[in-house]
């Protein structure tokens, strides 16, 4: 993409955006050149970033844009180099180094990553005629814009400093530069941000989802390729849902409702979740060159599991496990899963173009399946998808719920009854000392016939007994009962509603 050109036929004033005429013998440059340039004019814009003072990110610092030529025979302030010459052209760098230091980044390690091997181009599986270049650490991407998004992206900084100030949990791109190279007419505009699928670990499964219908299926081209990317409609196929834990399921589906309504304020439309799935009980966690170069973390809450949980505010961040690499544990059917996720493609505003491409897909199609849509129905539409069809959370077993209210009921039964036992006792210890006071008066009342019942005592209690109600009547009876005690069947019946007694209670 680079065009090799002498230095005369550059044009070292405007910043190349012409393009000049290329003699016949001279080739075609190697995509090497270009990833080869971007290296250089990173480490350089870094490099002379150094030299300037640690202050506050001020308003005017969103929008300066520095631009250096760098000829490839060097100049006072440039090095030289063995690339064409090419102009380079750095936006916002005080603001974009604050973003950096906010995730932990050091001016060395991103260097490092960036600079010290050649860059690993990856496919686009998308609509887009973006390019990608991953790092050898798999820490960065590089994509590479249009010239509308990278205009758009520098309007946003100022929402995205203030959004990443309250929340850097965030399930939303993080992004680290924004550049532009000039070179033989050629202009490119690339964005570095982080990585979402690291490469050490095997996606068995990728997904774009966008939670709309239309032309959501991957084509037979995407198809035949080693690790396809799949859509919507191949998902609902595929898959019945991936499900979690509540208290992930909150946390997950929580972080995607606060970063829409960020979208969805920006008026931000058609983006995607990009979704990678690594079966665990196929193969173990295949070794790369990012466990091996990598020596403690560079970038903090860098990790699916970093962006959805724990307290926002708190500055520590929780470490990637080595055998998970952050990856959120899920679960499909009968197997055990980790899950990587994020946010991508945010730089699309419902400008006028989209509003013409929605109005003209909704003269033929079903206006509300079309991806392109206004962003508040956008975001309500992308939670619904993902909540209910991708998302799921693990409900509890209702027979072990059973078995736990059941015991639970026994339990509460069994301390009633160790409650009420100690007064049923106390009761029947109040019934035999009336009975015993009973009998010694009714001995020295009847002392002529001690062996008879007197008929005025028996029609006292008697009618004593329709008269008072019935809780002391029970008592009444239980006492006169007990006159007689050597009678065998006023004894059972004694025994009989005592027991009567302890089966109601």
């Amino acid at each position: 993409m680079c065009v090799q050109m002498s230095t005369a036929n550059v044009n070292r004033a405007g910043g190349g955006t012409k393009t000049a005429k290329v003699s016949k013998d001279q080739k075609k440059p190697t995509s090497d050149i270009l990833k080869g340039a971007i290296q250089l004019g990173i480490s350089y814009a870094v490099g002379n970033l150094s030299s300037k003072p640690d202050r506050d990110v001020l308003m005017q610092d969103f929008s300066v844009v520095e631009s250096v030529f760098l000829p490839s025979e060097g100049s006072n302030l440039t090095p030289a180099h063995h690339y064409p010459d090419f102009r380079l052209k750095t936006y916002a760098p005080l603001a974009f180094r604050y973003f950096r230091e906010l995730f932990g980044i050091k001016p060395d390690d991103y260097l490092y990553s960036i600079c010290k091997e050649p860059l690993i181009e990856l496919t686009n599986p998308g609509a887009s005629s973006s390019w990608f270049y991953l790092t050898s650490d798999d820490e960065f991407i590089i994509k590479t814009v249009q010239h509308k998004e990278a205009e758009f992206l520098q309007k946003l900084l100022p929402g995205y400093y203030m959004n990443l100030n309250q929340n850097q949990r965030t399930l939303l791109p993080k992004f680290y530069g924004l550049y532009c190279i000039q070179c033989g007419g050629v202009t490119v505009r690339m964005v570095v941000m982080n990585n979402v699928l690291p490469r050490a670990m095997k996606m068995h499964y990728k997904y774009d989802l966008k939670g709309s219908s239309y032309k959501r299926r991957a084509s037979r081209k995407e198809r035949v390729k080693t690790s396809p990317t799949f859509k919507d409609l191949d998902f609902q196929e595929m898959h019945e849902g991936l499900h979690f834990d509540p208290d992930t399921y909150n946390a997950l589906m929580k972080t995607l409702q606060r970063d829409c309504r960020v979208l969805e304020s920006f008026k931000i439309m058609d983006y995607s979740l990009l979704l990678g799935i690594h079966v665990l009980d196929r193969k173990p966690v295949t070794r790369g060159s990012r466990c091996d170069s990598r020596r403690g973390q560079k970038v903090l809450y860098s990790t699916a599991l970093e962006s959805i949980q724990g307290n926002v505010r708190d500055p520590e961040p929780v470490a990637a496990d080595d055998d998970t690499l952050g990856g959120i544990p899920a679960k499909h059917k009968d197997e055990n899963l980790l899950i990587f996720l994020g946010i991508i493609d945010i730089l699309q505003s419902y400008r006028f173009i989209k509003k013409v491409e929605h109005s003209w897909k909704s003269l033929v199609h079903d206006g509300d399946t079309v991806s392109v849509h206004r962003p508040c129905f956008y975001a309500d539409r992308y939670l619904k998808f993902m909540g209910s069809t991708v998302f799921k959370k693990i409900h509890p077993l209702r027979g072990a719920s059973s078995r736990r209210k059941r015991s639970s009921m026994n339990a509460a039964k069994s301390a009633s009854q160790e409650f009420l036992s100690p007064q049923k006792e106390e009761k029947r210890q109040e019934k035999k000392a009336q009975s015993l006071d009973n009998l010694d008066g009714n001995f020295y009342n009847s002392s002529k016939q001690p062996d008879l019942l007197p008929r005025s005592v028996v029609s006292f209690e008697s009618s004593r007994d329709r008269e008072e109600d019935p809780a002391n009547s029970e008592v009444r009876r239980a006492s006169s009962s007990t006159i007689a005690l050597d009678d065998p069947l006023l004894t059972l019946s004694t025994s009989q509603s005592d027991s009567e007694l302890d089966v109601y209670l």
